[in-house]
């Protein structure tokens, strides 16, 4: 099983780069992981919010395959504690299928990504930027797999 992390453009901030680097490469100790990394729509800041959730949304489906399990982080998704996400992952691992976690664009996804995913997860009741969630996700998949292995990283 592969687990990708899917994105709307590129982290544009340098120290933010560096440190989801750092943790792609940790990850790879555990599980495989791709970090993808969908193109900005062009003329973005001439759409409407939802002409721009629609492009970027043929962008991410086109990105999918029909084997894909595919969840999205979403603000209205479910929300765990770091164990219980651990134990949540360790399932979707047993089940074969590969696993591609998706963070859409600034104003969210559109229908169809909706209508094309297989569940929806939230890092927090708080919102923020979708170019920091991609830390914070990555983050989280490295600290289950720690947890999943009882290695001191993550602490009660």
């Amino acid at each position: 099983m592969k687990i990708t992390l899917l994105v709307i453009g590129k982290t544009s901030d340098a120290r933010l780069q560096s440190l989801i680097e750092d943790y792609q490469q940790r990850l790879k100790h555990y599980v495989p992981f791709e970090f993808v990394v969908i193109p900005d729509i062009k003329n973005a800041k001439s759409l409407s919010q939802d002409q721009l959730k629609a492009a970027e949304g043929l962008s991410i489906l086109a990105a999918l395959t029909p084997a894909m399990e595919v969840i999205l982080l979403d603000e209205h998704g479910r929300e765990f504690r770091s164990v219980e996400y651990a134990d949540w992952l360790q399932k979707k691992m047993g089940s074969g299928r590969d696993l591609t976690l998706v963070i859409g664009g600034a104003y969210g996804f559109s229908e169809a990504v909706y209508a094309r995913a297989n569940g929806k997860i939230s890092l927090s009741q708080m919102t923020f930027s979708h170019q920091m969630i991609r830390l914070m996700a990555i983050e989280q998949l490295y600290r289950a797999m720690t947890i999943l292995r009882n290695e001191p990283y993550h602490h009660e």
